[in-house]
This record gives structure tokens, sequence and C-alpha cells, in this order.
């Protein structure tokens, strides 16, 4: 065992030694290539120089000409018209694919050359889904008992249902609500048979209102005529109501409720008063997405590595060229 591990060390000594000079090596060469590329940028600074100037030049002259912007509309889709939404988007991209300016005008567009593709995205929101509904909350329950609830949430089936939408377009140019927005949305309430359903809703909110209130003024007569009965004769009053009245607290939580449910109803008109419901509209967003403002910056790079590139092919080109003259 002791005569083997001179062998051993001196074999160690030799691998370290190789990996040393290995390390060593490899460190010269990239020394050399370092102090080769501070030479080429030395020699090249002027060209180098030129083309940073030219590409920032270009770009900021792109950059302030070549302007794009952005605009989102949240809707939400009253009556179950959520697929009907759908449909209207799916309609109008194909008119604004196919370059239908006669038709997009007819329909009261300005500037619809410049119009990208519409896109419709369900903003996410399973509370509002489910909101007071059984009926959605069973689904649910049920859908997630056979998969992934986060898969189910997100899926178009049930996205589509959600009561709140992300409308998203692009232009060349800024737009005005009466040029585009206000089109689109008349664009997107015209439906004879959801209009009919809009109208039979609001009237049978505003029935439902003219009773409830009718029903709250016969309660106040009501308590009314308990409080008269007990400034009249407090303590009789008071074993009336605690031995026969019993029922009193439950007309005053009635009132309450109707109350809240008034309160319901008003914010209700003003939500169902068309078929899709503009909740907000931003328009005009100046568009910063991949390189769109950026191209001062992009253009010199891309300038250089084009010039580098050019470069380096002709060095290897010339290289190889010389290797087969001298087979």
């Amino acid at each position: 065992m002791n005569k083997n591990n001179p062998n051993v060390s001196e074999n160690d000594e030799v691998d370290l030694s190789k990996i040393t000079s290995g390390f060593s090596n490899l460190v010269s060469r990239l020394k050399t290539r370092f102090f080769n590329l501070i030479l080429f940028f030395k020699k090249k600074l002027l060209i180098i120089a030129s083309l940073l100037i030219i590409g920032f030049g270009i770009g900021l002259y792109l950059d302030k000409n070549i302007v794009s912007y952005n605009h989102e509309l949240i809707v939400t889709p009253n009556f179950g018209a959520n697929d009907y939404l759908y449909s209207k988007i799916e309609k109008l991209n194909s008119k604004i694919l196919q370059k239908d300016t006669l038709d997009l005008s007819k329909l009261g567009f300005k500037n619809i050359s410049k119009i990208g593709k519409l896109t419709l995205e369900p903003v996410i929101d399973i509370y509002k889904f489910i909101n007071n509904n059984e009926d959605n909350f069973e689904l649910i329950k049920l859908m997630a008992e056979d998969g992934d609830l986060e898969k189910i949430v997100e899926n178009k089936i049930t996205s589509k249902n959600y009561p709140f939408h992300v409308l998203k377009f692009g232009t060349s140019n800024k737009v005005t609500d009466e040029g585009l927005v206000i089109p689109l949305m008349s664009y997107l309430n015209e439906s004879e048979y959801f209009e009919k359903l809009k109208s039979a809703y609001r009237k049978n909110v505003e029935i439902k209102m003219r009773e409830n209130d009718s029903v709250i003024k016969q309660i106040d007569v009501i308590l009314n005529a308990f409080k008269t009965s007990s400034s009249v004769n407090p303590r009789s009053s008071s074993l009336v109501y605690y031995n026969e009245n019993t029922e009193l607290n439950e007309i005053i939580k009635t009132k309450e409720l109707l109350i809240a449910e008034q309160g319901s109803l008003r914010i209700d008109v003003i939500n169902t008063d068309q078929i899709i419901k503009n909740i907000v509209v931003s328009t005009n967003l100046k568009n910063m997405e991949s390189i769109n403002g950026k191209l001062k910056l992009v253009l010199p790079l891309l300038f250089i590595s084009i010039y580098l590139f050019i470069y380096l092919f002709k060095e290897f080109y010339n290289s190889e060229l010389e290797k087969s003259k001298q087979i």
C-alpha cells in the first residue's frame, strides 16, 4: 500500500499541473482577444461612432413620427348578451381585416384604415361571477370537483360569462370619441331582440320599485299608528308590543330590506340603460410595447451589430480562402 503512494502523488501532481497550465493558457487567450477587441474598436472608432450617431438620429426621427396608440374599453353585457358581444366583435374584426371601409364608414367610423384587430378578454373575477347567484356557485363547485379550479375559471366557456370584459385595439393615430368610441358602442348595441329585452327588463324594474315604495308607505302607516298608540298609553302599548305584536320587528326588518332593494334597483337602472354598457374608456395610450418608442436605442445597436457581422464574415472568408490556397 505504501509502495503505491508515491505513484499516486506523482499522478496527482501531473494532473494538477495540466489543469493549471490549461487554465493559464485560457486566461492568456482571453487577454489576447480582449486586447485585440480594444485595438479593433480603436481602429474602427470613427466608423462605430458614425453608426451610433446615424442610428440614434434615425431612431429619434422615427420615434417622433411613427407613433401608435392603444385603446381600452371595459364593458359589461346586460340581459345575457355575453355571446352576442363576442360575436359582434368577431364580425367587426372580419370587416377590419377585409378592409371593408365602405361598410365601416356607414357605421360611423372615421380613419378606419388605421384600426388594428380588436381583442376581447374577460376580467377574471370569480366572486363577481358567483355574487349571490346560487346556480353559478353550484356550477363552479361541481366543475371544481372534476378538475383544476384555476383552469376552470379561466376557460373560454366560463370566462365569457364574467360581468366585465376588456376590449383592446390599436391605431396608428389618435382617435376621438366621435370618430371611434361612439360608433363602436352604437354598433355593439344594435340588436332588435336585446333592445326588446332591455325595455321589458327596465319596465319590470320600474314596476318593482313602485310596488316597493307602496309597501314601504304601508309599513310607515303601521309604524306611525303604533307610535301614536305608544305615546297615548305607554304602559298598555308596551304590553301589546311584547305580548301581541311580536311581528313588529319583522315588519321593521322588511322595511329595511325593501329600502336596500330600492337602492340596488336604482343602481341597476343606471347599469342597464344599454345592452352593452360602457364602464371605462381609456384612449390614446402611447404604445411603448416591443421596440415602439425605443428605436433611438435599438437602431444604433442594430447598425453596429450588422457592421460587426459583415466584418467578421469577411475575416472568416479571407482566412478560409488563404487556407484553401495553401492546400
